[in-house]
């Protein structure tokens, strides 16, 4: 789960996700978050995430932002964006086409529409990005389980 700084959108999706995964009994998946920014590495998510998430019964308040690495291609399967823009960031960074191949927006997956989590950073709406990736990542987890690279 990658957004642009690893406080808002991409904890949350990751700790929408390992929810869902243990209720699939995909109990072999591995699931992480990065920024593809720095500023905020170290850092535990954003407090309104934390709080939206606890609301939800996810407990991410142990995350810590990392930015994302070029060996996460080779260490993760599928490198899901939260946005176009980190998509498009991602896929530059990629050095040869397998890595590209694992590139996906959530947003796609899900909907097949090219359309973005948004950003809750400067809004504050941290319950509709709940909300969204809720309803994504259930009909992602039923892509990524066909999904060959």
């Amino acid at each position: 789960m990658v957004c642009l700084g690893n406080i808002c959108r991409s904890p949350l999706a990751q700790g929408v996700m390992e929810q869902k995964v243990q209720l699939h009994g995909l109990h072999n998946w591995t699931i992480d978050s990065a920024g593809t920014g720095n500023w905020h590495v170290g850092n535990p998510p954003d407090p309104r995430s934390i709080n939206t998430a606890r609301k939800h019964g996810l407990d991410i308040s142990k995350q810590r932002a990392r930015q994302f690495s070029i060996h996460d291609f080779e260490n993760f399967d599928v490198i899901i964006a939260m946005d176009q823009k980190n998509k498009q960031d991602l896929l530059r960074m990629a050095t040869n086409h397998q890595h590209k191949m694992k590139v996906l927006s959530l947003m796609e997956m899900a909907y097949d529409r090219a359309e973005d989590v948004p950003d809750p950073y400067f809004d504050g709406n941290f319950e509709e990005v709940y909300n969204i990736l809720d309803g994504s990542v259930e009909r992602a987890i039923d892509f990524l389980k066909n999904y060959k690279v």
